[in-house]
């Protein structure tokens, strides 16, 4: 076969790979499924290019809702016992900075995890990962009423915390099994379903299973109890997740590599290709700025309305949960918004959203501390669900730009981001527990705060894209990007790159090579 270049721009190319050897017909690439429920672009991967929320078939909406409920039942760990610390606090004898101080620990005990679960995603895939996180953080839920001073409760909290890493697993799930023209919209809204245990939390929790065990024992005996049943749910949940979904929309990460589909990922090398991209560092702050608020608002808006406006427990449990109740729709909307935008207007869409919905957020934030209890908890309750619904909001137009940034380390750059998250919730509870006796002060040091991150947004350049001040279009770059993705390489002469897994009959176009343009399987003749 010769490597000399025809007239014509018909490319002649000699394949150097096992999976194809010269004179040879490719043969067809190993896939789990040979039909879809969804359409789907072969070009991505076969991943999806719409959803359909009331299918639970496999393997793209069966991930989808494995990807949510198993976040939804970490969060619901995380955050069990938050609506009830005023009850462990009088038990315990502690003060409202120790409690702070085990708050703090809560959201940090994420950071380490999130940080390495994105490389885990890339070399294992999301399924495994999900499981075994849902599995390990059920102990330390389940052993939270062994607590005896603060102390224990700041580790026991620290531990549970390894629950909150499931989100990078939830991202990057949906990630890889939806296409970019709905990837917006299945991240936020698989990211939003999940953050909604946060406020079912509060709401079951606070004002159902607490007072429902109370009526057979102590108040004490009951919240060192009642956290048993959701250890319990989301370990059983974690093992029939591995059992029932898929990595990727071709099938398993440990049989496409098997079959030779995939190549062999290296996590650290994974992670330090993540790191280098300054984009990965500009979403990290912007998501601490919103992710960062709401884990603040899970651990302290129950309190807060205990402490300011004088509601009883369960009162304030229900006040709290409306905040984790918007992640319904809110995230999902801030997704939606930045898909329909992308069409439009290319990246610089998905940046003005994500800047709108941090703008926002941080007036709300400066209204909400502004408020005067004398009036009553209908402001404060009116201004909490616009709040809540710009800061989940900007948390789905930050995931709806995350699988952009480098397509090939999906997971790594989602777990970094995510830890942002985290880090800002740890930062913003040091101002909590410094203003613990002026919370105003700290909502308004965190809603200034918000918006100079805000004009962040500006400096996202991503590859490909036009950014707000930096970038220019390139449709081909952009596409070669998300070509990478999921599949083993194949070098075809010095210019060209495709993966294995378009090597197929159908369809004709083998997708984008590392030149930017779209080659058919002519390209091969020789």
């Amino acid at each position: 076969m010769s490597n000399e270049q025809p007239e014509d721009d018909v490319v002649v190319a000699t394949v150097v790979t096992s999976e194809v050897s010269a004179g040879d017909a490719p043969r067809k690439a190993y896939r789990k499924y040979e039909t879809y429920d969804l359409p789907v672009d072969p070009r991505q991967g076969d991943r999806a290019t719409a959803l359909k929320l009331w299918s639970f078939k496999r393997p793209h909406m069966r991930a989808f809702h494995c990807s949510w409920f198993g976040f939804f039942l970490a969060f619901f760990q995380w955050f069990a016992i938050a609506p009830l610390l005023p009850e462990v606090r009088d038990t315990l004898d502690l003060t409202k900075q120790q409690i702070w101080n085990s708050n703090i620990a809560s959201v940090a005990g994420t950071v380490a995890m999130r940080f390495i679960n994105g490389p885990m995603c890339d070399k294992f895939g999301a399924r495994l990962t999900m499981g075994a996180i849902l599995c390990v953080s059920a102990i330390p839920t389940a052993c939270i009423g062994f607590v005896q001073n603060s102390a224990g409760l700041i580790i026991c909290r620290l531990f549970i915390g390894i629950a909150g890493s499931t989100f990078v697993m939830c991202q990057y799930w949906t990630s890889m099994m939806f296409a970019k023209n709905i990837v917006g919209t299945a991240n936020a809204m698989a990211g939003g379903w999940g953050n909604l245990g946060g406020g079912v939390a509060q709401l079951i929790m606070g004002t159902c299973l607490y007072p429902l065990f109370k009526t057979g024992m102590s108040a004490e005996t009951a919240w060192r109890t009642v956290s048993i049943v959701p250890a319990v749910v989301a370990a059983s949940v974690g093992l029939t997740i591995i059992q029932i979904s898929e990595d990727s929309p071709k099938g398993n990460y440990d049989k496409l590599k098997r079959e030779g589909v995939m190549k062999e990922v290296s996590a650290s090398n994974s992670f330090r290709q993540g790191a280098v991209n300054i984009n990965t560092w500009l979403l990290f702050i912007i998501y601490g700025s919103c992710f960062g608020v709401e884990l603040t608002m899970n651990n302290a808006a129950a309190s807060y309305f205990v402490d300011n406006y004088g509601q009883t427990i369960e009162g304030a449990a229900a006040i709290a949960s409306i905040f984790g109740f918007m992640n319904l729709f809110a995230r999902g909307v801030g997704g939606f918004l930045s898909d329909k935008l992308f069409i439009k207007f290319s990246m610089k869409g998905r940046i003005m959203v994500l800047f709108t919905c941090l703008a926002c957020e941080a007036a709300l934030i400066i209204v909400f501390q502004s408020l005067n209890p004398d009036d009553g908890i209908g402001p404060a309750i009116a201004v909490l669900v616009f709040f809540s619904s710009f800061v989940q909001s900007a948390e789905g137009a930050t995931y709806a730009i995350v699988p952009f940034v480098d397509p090939a380390n999906t997971g790594s750059i989602s777990g970094i981001v995510g830890a942002g998250g985290n880090i800002g919730a740890v930062c913003f509870g040091f101002v909590f527990r410094e203003y613990s006796n002026d919370q105003n002060k700290a909502f308004l040091i965190m809603g200034i705060v918000v918006g100079a991150i805000s004009l962040t947004c500006f400096l996202i350049n991503v590859p490909g894209y036009a950014g707000i001040l930096f970038g220019t279009e390139n449709e081909a770059v952009a596409n070669a990007q998300l070509a990478q993705t999921g599949g083993l390489n194949v070098k075809i002469d010095k210019n060209l790159q495709f993966k294995v897994g378009d090597l197929e009959q159908d369809p004709a176009e083998l997708g984008p090579a590392i030149d930017g343009r779209v080659h058919t399987k002519m390209d091969l003749a020789g």
